[in-house]
């Protein structure tokens, strides 16, 4: 009986330490960007938040969502391979919009029971 639960607690073990081998995790440089005081001509400003993926299995980003329509992204797309670097491009329309900002990007990924918050913010000045 002992050697029966020896192995089963050793399979156990095995199997635990095989699947944390497997984990999918990101790191981003940065997760705010001020844009600081931009005018209102500019028409629209963007930041780049570049990740690693410092996991041991491809991440990949599955959607990204932004809190109002004058915000857009674009991302990798591609499955980002252990030690690779993917980022996320956040452009702000500055057009019609003057005083300040601050607006929140969610990035949903592959990495189980998380999100990311990318935050950009500024201050648009009206036309002269």
């Amino acid at each position: 009986m002992k050697k029966l639960s020896l192995i089963l607690v050793s399979l156990f073990l095995c199997v635990a330490f095989a699947n944390a081998q497997d984990k999918v995790a990101a790191k981003f440089d940065k997760n705010v960007h001020d844009f600081g005081k931009v005018a209102e001509e500019a028409g629209q400003v963007t930041s780049e938040f570049t990740f690693t993926n410092i996991g041991k299995a491809p991440l990949l980003i599955q959607r990204v969502a932004v809190s109002c329509g004058c915000t857009t992204t674009s991302y990798t797309k591609e499955p980002v391979l252990p030690g690779k670097k993917g980022s996320i491009k956040i452009s702000y329309s500055t057009t019609g919009r003057v005083g300040s900002f601050n607006k929140t990007t969610t990035v949903f990924t592959n990495v189980p029971d998380s999100t990311f918050r990318l935050v950009i913010k500024g201050e648009v000045l009206p036309k002269k």
